[in-house]
């Protein structure tokens, strides 16, 4: 197999798995979490519950796999920031880019809220998303993922948690990048100079 088919078989596995995970959330916020199967998911994608089973081990997986994705986005963001920019400028610029110009589905982070069996899933993304932070501030400070780096990282998410729930309950007229910004800058303003620049 050359680049070229390597290349567009990974384009496709992305499309296959982005496609899952898609329907899956679609399904449980139009039947709830407990009216939802695999075969469901499945035939809403146009693949085989086979294929299912060889991107995902459970429905709650396929849902919570959207955040899994936003890990690695953030941490790429991150790295692409021009070098000599303040860190914190970066991290708040990264993520908050990252959201796009969209407005999240209050329905998905209710219905992840509501639903015990969803919560595990959704933690462990989190997890990966400060993992991927983590590992992106190390490479900008030019040295190993230590405790700063991972105590940063976790400033970073419980930030970014912060807002999504004080937008959701507090601020649900504001639009969630400027909520989400705002929070992110109040949490790193301490922290300006980290990198030897000043923000």
């Amino acid at each position: 197999m050359d680049a070229d088919e390597a290349g567009l078989r990974a384009r496709k596995k992305l499309a296959t798995r982005a496609a899952l995970s898609s329907a899956a959330m679609r399904l449980a916020l139009e039947r709830g979490l407990d009216n939802v199967r695999v075969d469901d998911i499945a035939a809403a994608a146009g693949v085989s519950p086979r294929t299912y089973n060889n991107y995902f081990s459970s429905r709650e997986e396929a849902i919570c796999a959207v955040a899994t994705e936003r890990a690695q986005r953030i941490g790429a963001a991150i790295a692409a920031r021009p070098a000599d920019e303040p860190l914190t400028d970066a991290l708040v610029y990264a993520i908050v880019a990252e959201q796009g110009g969209r407005e999240p589905d209050r329905r998905m982070f209710a219905l992840v809220v509501r639903e015990p069996a969803l919560r595990g899933h959704f933690l462990a993304s989190h997890m990966k998303t400060e993992e991927a932070i983590a590992g992106a501030i190390a490479a900008r400070l030019g040295r190993k993922m230590d405790l700063a780096c991972r105590v940063l990282a976790a400033t970073v998410t419980s930030a970014t948690r912060v807002a999504t729930a004080h937008w959701l309950h507090h601020e649900p007229d504001t639009p969630y990048r400027t909520v989400l910004r705002e929070s992110l800058t109040l949490a790193l303003r301490p922290l300006a100079g980290l990198d030897g620049t000043e923000g």
